[in-house]
């Protein structure tokens, strides 16, 4: 790992809360992501199970986490399993775990390795009532393959068919929801990275610059600091690219005259940030985009002045939206006669804003969490309103991230810059 070592505090917490929710004499069982193929003889960077990695923070495929508060020896009450480190693999691959250096990570004392897990396994599950297995429950997951938690179900059911079983997620998706302050801590470490790259990418852009090379800079930037790289690929997106949500091909000049849609953020010990800013190439607003510009940072404004313990975020949707339609309004992109004929169903604002305002954010950039119900304290949310004109070819989108406080909520990017004098400021130097 890049990253300087966290306080596992953080997991130790984690599991407890966790375990709260348990039945008597039960027992949950987690697994590590695959190591997934590319071509050949390639893999994929292997990214952690987040699931695994809140509850241990063990970064390290053939992973496992097995939580038992009810067996009769406490010495294994809570399990991390590890893959024996390997001499020959090793020459190959790199350095793996010792024991005593996962049990630093994680707190967790009793560490077991994987070829000798089966003969333990075995009896434990015998005096369980119950298994707690893991899926992922993300609402936008699309599962094409049959990862390694499914097959685990199938394996653990045939095996013994006559246990109950329980999904682990169901208590996930609410725990992980709430970040605690160490939490917290660590993704304002990863914000704080995103936003000395932001500034930095200020100085840098100009007209004739490749996209590509903004995003070569971003990769520059979050490695020098220990960022383990991009939490997600990095949109930047010139011009009219930038009405394309997702765009991720970075490979066209940036004009001048045009304005630059730039969506990304750091990964840092496991946790994500999320911005996005959209500045002008040359380094100076035109009258419109300014215009526009302002009208998305007032509803910016406004949906962080209405996201606190309470709303849903279906209500909130709403109340932003009909903020949207009197920016838009102002704009001269919508009249009267759009809003008074508009379908309920579909809101004359969709057609300049078509995305969600925000989203959970934590170990996943979209993390656990509900739309349905209301938002609780400890949650920490993206906002992320835009404003996307064809016939102008023009796409602004403003995003930061906020912590949800007892009262409203903080703003963990108050720090970057974000309104257009601000902007300009920093490219003129």
């Amino acid at each position: 790992m890049k990253y300087l070592p966290l306080n596992n505090a953080i997991f130790i917490q984690n599991r407890k809360n966790f375990v709260a929710r348990m039945d008597k004499n039960a027992i949950a069982i987690f697994n590590s992501n695959d190591e997934l193929p590319t071509n050949g003889d390639a893999t994929h960077r292997f990214k952690q199970n987040s699931d695994l990695y809140w509850l241990c923070g063990i970064d390290q495929e053939d992973s496992m986490v097995i939580l038992f508060p009810n067996n009769p020896d406490p010495k294994y009450r809570e399990v991390l399993v590890l893959v024996r480190p390997n001499e020959m693999k090793e020459k190959w691959d790199g350095r793996r775990l010792r024991a005593d250096e996962a049990k630093k990570i994680s707190g967790i004392q009793t560490v077991i390795w994987l070829d000798s897990l089966e003969a333990a396994l075995q009896p434990w599950i015998h005096l369980a009532e119950t298994i707690y297995l893991n899926t992922n429950e993300n609402d936008r997951k699309s599962n094409q393959v049959l990862v390694r938690d499914y097959r685990y179900i199938l394996e653990m059911k045939e095996r013994f068919p006559l246990h109950q079983y329980k999904r682990s997620a169901r208590i996930l998706k609410e725990l992980r929801a709430i970040k605690s302050p160490q939490e917290v801590a660590v993704m304002q470490e990863a914000i704080d990275i995103t936003h000395k790259t932001f500034e930095r990418l200020l100085k840098f852009i100009k007209p004739g610059v490749m996209e590509y090379e903004i995003e070569a800079e971003i990769w520059h930037s979050f490695l020098s600091q220990r960022a383990t790289g991009p939490a997600y690929s990095s949109i930047i997106a010139s011009g009219d690219r930038a009405r394309i949500l997702h765009y991720v091909f970075n490979n066209q000049e940036c004009k001048d005259g045009e304005l630059v849609l730039m969506d990304f953020g750091a990964e840092y010990g496991g946790y994500c940030a999320d911005l996005t800013r959209t500045v002008p190439v040359n380094g100076k607003f035109t009258k419109r985009q300014r215009e526009v510009y302002n009208g998305c940072l007032r509803l910016h404004d406004y949906a962080k002045s209405i996201l606190k313990p309470g709303i849903t975020i279906l209500d909130y949707t709403d109340k932003v939206g009909a903020e949207a339609t009197k920016v838009f309004v102002k704009l001269g992109l919508l009249n009267q006669q759009d809003v008074k004929n508009e379908d309920k169903d579909n809101r004359a604002y969709r057609k300049y804003l078509y995305h969600g305002i925000s989203h959970h954010l934590g170990i996943d950039v979209h993390d656990l969490g509900t739309r349905t119900e209301p938002v609780k304290p400890g949650m920490v949310f993206t906002i992320e309103p835009g404003i996307y004109i064809e016939e102008e070819q023009m796409g602004i989108r403003i995003e930061n991230n906020v912590w949800i406080t007892k009262t409203g909520n903080k703003d963990l990017m108050a720090k970057i810059p974000i309104k257009p004098e601000e902007i300009e400021a920093i490219m003129k130097k």
